[in-house]
């Protein structure tokens, strides 16, 4: 089970694995003490009896037209939640829950998962053998859902990609019920003072409508798409001790976009995926790259840095995000790539010169160091290659401006569609100052910073 992600590894566009629902810390009570909640299991067994029986199927408006396999929104421009005098009843209700469970979220969450191994033991091989990374996820996925459960055309895509996503983990439609039994007992144990027939059943509606969306979802993404692609590491290319190209030809055909990401899964960590951008635009010859940074305790990406060889063969998942070029548009692209968010970056740009466009392309390459600007070259013979683009390197420690900033004095960027990719402090300043420079927030394209800040890598 998955997460909701927009984000690819190091490169400020890199989210974790491990499920929906995270990958979990060790629960705080035996599993002797994973009882049921005070009223004797009466709730959760109520919203096990009606899970299933999912009643009539929400009314959504019609999708956009995508060219590739969908993903999750990665723009910050997410239509915010209705005002609370506008609310639903149950949203008002859930909303009310999640503001009395969030200050005890690591409580809840190892209660839920207490409750989710000892009664559905069956479960544990979904979820990754070690469990310390990852630990907010339930709570995120609740209060995104939260959050815009008024909001159908904003809940239903991001319930759609969690369901797609899903189907790498080997989730099955009758998983839904144990996860939702568990959880509202959860819930109902540390919102025990609040909690009535009214909020459960606010809930039961809920977790009926998102369990239902995603089982559909995954079912029709079945019919078009394999769970999950194996893919030939083909080359490695290490540019600095910390960080390397690994291009992979997967054993069939991958459609994805220029600025979207995948899920990566090694065979020496079974179960952990990890979010990684595409580093070029598609190719003739099909092959795939990814630039990766290994980080402190990061396993995957030490992993695919320091171990991975030819000939080596990892899994990925559906492609996802939409950081992707509109070509129906003739406004500039402005690109802020920090670190090894210069890989979406430079897809972009390649995804422009491929449609044989000419609008002006602005790229700003951060970095600490020198070294940090490991893939200059490349960015630099696009330049020269194209009359319409310009890149320009930001080092910290030589200059007296930060990336951010930069970009400020170089303004002002009427008529352009901005870029963001790289750390999650880069991400942030880039986004207020563009807001300050009087950007429109619809035009600012990003990875979700709220993920960045739970790569494991």
């Amino acid at each position: 089970m998955d997460a909701p992600t927009t984000a690819s590894a190091d490169n400020g566009t890199s989210g974790g694995g491990g499920g929906w629902f995270g990958t979990p810390p060790q629960p705080e009570t035996t599993p002797n003490d994973a009882r049921p909640p005070s009223d004797g299991g009466r709730a959760d067994r109520r919203l096990a009896e009606n899970i299933g029986m999912f009643g009539e199927r929400p009314r959504v408006p019609p999708q956009r037209a995508q060219t590739a396999p969908p993903g999750p929104a990665a723009q910050d421009h997410t239509p915010p939640p209705p005002p609370a005098q506008q609310a639903s009843p149950d949203a008002l209700l859930i909303r009310r829950t999640m503001a009395e469970v969030e200050p005890v979220a690591d409580k809840v969450t190892s209660y839920f998962y207490a409750l989710l191994f000892v009664r559905h033991p069956q479960l544990r091989p979904l979820f990754p053998a070690a469990m310390d990374t990852q630990r907010d996820r339930l709570l995120k996925a609740l209060l995104t859902a939260a959050e815009h459960i008024d909001n159908t055309e904003v809940l239903v895509a991001y319930l759609q990609n969690l369901g797609r996503g899903h189907r790498k983990y080997g989730t099955l439609p009758e998983h839904y019920p144990a996860v939702g039994e568990c959880l509202i007992g959860a819930l109902s144990k540390y919102a025990s003072h609040i909690w009535d027939q009214a909020m459960e059943a606010a809930w039961v509606r809920a977790y009926t409508t998102i369990s239902q969306v995603m089982i559909d979802a995954a079912a029709v993404d079945q019919m078009r798409a394999p769970a999950w692609w194996h893919a030939e590491v083909v080359a490695h290319d290490r540019r600095t001790p910390d960080i390397a190209v690994v291009t992979v030809r997967p054993d069939q055909p991958y459609p994805f976009l220029a600025g979207q990401y995948t899920s990566v899964e090694t065979p020496w960590w079974p179960r952990v995926w990890r979010h990684y951008s595409f580093a070029s635009a598609p190719r003739s010859d099909g092959l795939l790259s990814f630039h990766v940074k290994a980080v402190p305790a990061g396993w995957v990406s030490n992993a695919l840095v320091h171990r991975a060889r030819l000939g080596d063969v990892i899994r990925l998942g559906p492609p996802g995000g939409a950081m992707t070029v509109d070509h129906t548009s003739d406004s500039g692209l402005l690109c802020l790539g920090g670190g090894t968010g210069i890989a979406p970056i430079k897809a972009l740009v390649e995804d422009v010169a491929e449609h044989g466009e000419r609008r002006p392309v602005e790229v700003f390459y951060g970095a600490r160091t020198d070294v940090d600007l490991y893939d200059i070259n490349t960015m630099l013979r696009l330049q020269q290659a194209h009359s319409w683009l310009s890149v320009r390197a930001i080092i910290d420690q030589q200059g007296h401006i930060g990336l951010p900033d930069a970009v400020r004095e170089f303004g002002p960027w009427n008529g352009y569609d901005a870029y963001l990719s790289g750390p999650p402090g880069m991400i942030r300043s880039g986004v207020h100052v563009l807001r300050s420079a009087g950007f429109p927030q619809e035009r600012i394209r990003h990875d979700e910073v709220e993920e960045l800040l739970t790569v494991d890598g």
